[in-house]
């Protein structure tokens, strides 16, 4: 970062920690405990899909690598924003395997120079009244946020400051509210 950057109010962005995910499984803990929250099985990585022989590769190779287990396949969606959804699936006591999942597509996008495309990941949990509720991991940011969709486009904004709240020590929480979208179509919610 040079002088001028300094004068101008400019700083250099964080690089993303994607080691950050591997905490998931103690904030789910946590989540169970103070909310009754627990985990679906359900992770997704958003991102812009790009053109080219490049991307196609990288996406094709994160696939495979994905699907050579027993486990169901990963699947490809698209949502109304034109964002490419992966979503992984587990079963819901193996938030370590789908967090391990999103990580290593992450990890590969991101080395194979796809970074920039990159825009969140989403580990998605339920309630004891069947309300959804997800737990958003911002790439750019390497903080997380909480996101509980309601019907009509509505968000539960109590619940989602009460696990601000309960994984502020588990996770680091997007302490900028204006940053915390709506996912709104997300997989698994």
């Amino acid at each position: 970062m040079g002088i001028l950057d300094t004068l101008l109010g400019r700083s250099k962005p964080k690089r993303p920690d994607l080691d950050r995910l591997f905490a998931l499984p103690t904030a789910a803990v946590t989540l169970e405990a103070a909310a009754g929250l627990t985990p679906t099985g359900v992770g997704a990585v958003c991102f812009r899909a790009a053109e080219g022989a490049a991307f196609a590769q990288i996406e094709q190779d994160v696939r495979e690598l994905l699907d050579a287990g027993d486990g169901p396949k990963v699947e490809l969606s698209t949502d109304a924003y034109g964002y490419t959804w992966l979503v992984a699936r587990h079963a819901p006591a193996d938030l370590e395997g789908l967090v391990t999942d999103l990580h290593a597509v992450n990890a590969a996008l991101e080395s194979g120079g796809f970074g920039p495309q990159l825009l969140c990941s989403l580990v998605a949990f339920t309630g004891p009244d069947d309300r959804r509720f997800g737990l958003v991991y911002l790439y750019k940011r390497g903080t997380f946020y909480p996101f509980a969709p309601m019907p009509g486009e509505r968000r539960d904004n109590a619940l989602e400051l009460q696990v601000r709240g309960a994984v502020g020590a588990d996770l680091p929480v997007e302490g900028d509210l204006s940053r915390w979208f709506p996912v709104w179509g997300a997989p698994g919610l």
